[in-house]
């Protein structure tokens, strides 16, 4: 009797946790399409229209913290999703974590964006993990409603890379940080263990959850050639 009162127990804070888990990731979707939403509310001082036009994923850590004393370091956790050939992927989960080394205090909270602009940086988004600056090259990304054409952005750039704190927003260096698969928040939303190759190509359906975060995805991809039929339509 005893053992089957401790087994009852044990599932039911087993299931206590899974639920909070899963809410977790439902509030960080969230929480993901409403920092892009912002962003592009706000398009003289965000990406570049061209930018999230021509990116091949993008991924959002709202709230990521970033903290230093001597050391510094980052740590935050978000959404990720690639385009396929029938739009965007279902998002995919990732964590971010790293450290740097300075002089250098101060602590804040930060929402990060990552957008991926070519096919190698896309494949190292679709691995499981990689290592910002070691095995993906990134670069802090040009802000303002327009890319400079003076930038060689199109060209060169894997990963280019956004921050925004305390309203204000610039591209930021994450060298050194490692971006690798959330398989805690994988399992809470997808019930299941899936790799990001299958999740970002396309394969895997889009968790109703996932919606808003979905939508504000392809709203701020799109959003030019929104703005330009508008223009057309007023003509």
């Amino acid at each position: 009797m005893k053992k089957l009162i401790l087994a009852a127990v044990v599932l039911g804070l087993s299931s206590m946790s899974w639920a909070d888990g899963r809410q977790d990731s439902v509030d960080r979707l969230a929480n993901a399409g409403k920092v892009l939403n912002e962003i592009m509310a706000t398009p003289d001082k965000g990406i570049p229209q061209e930018v999230l036009e021509h990116a091949k994923c993008i991924a959002v850590v709202p709230d990521m913290a970033k903290a230093a004393f001597i050391f510094g370091g980052k740590h935050g956790r978000g959404i990720a999703t690639c385009r396929t050939s029938t739009g965007w992927s279902a998002p995919a989960f990732i964590s971010v974590g790293g450290g740097s080394w300075g002089l250098q205090i101060g602590a804040q909270s930060i929402d990060l964006v990552m957008t991926v602009m070519n096919d190698q940086g896309m494949q190292h988004m679709l691995s499981n993990k990689f290592q910002v600056g070691g095995d993906a090259a990134a670069v802090a990304g040009p802000v303002g409603r327009h890319a400079s054409a003076g930038t060689d952005w199109k060209a060169d750039s894997e990963i280019l890379t956004y921050s925004r704190a305390k309203g204000l927003f610039a591209g930021i260096s994450l060298t050194g940080a490692v971006v690798q698969q959330d398989n805690d928040s994988t399992r809470d939303i997808y019930r299941k263990a899936l790799g990001q190759r299958k999740i970002l190509s396309g394969s895997v359906a889009v968790p109703a959850a996932a919606a808003s975060f979905m939508t504000a995805v392809k709203n701020s991809s799109n959003a030019s050639r929104t703005a330009e039929l508008k223009e057309g339509d007023k003509e």
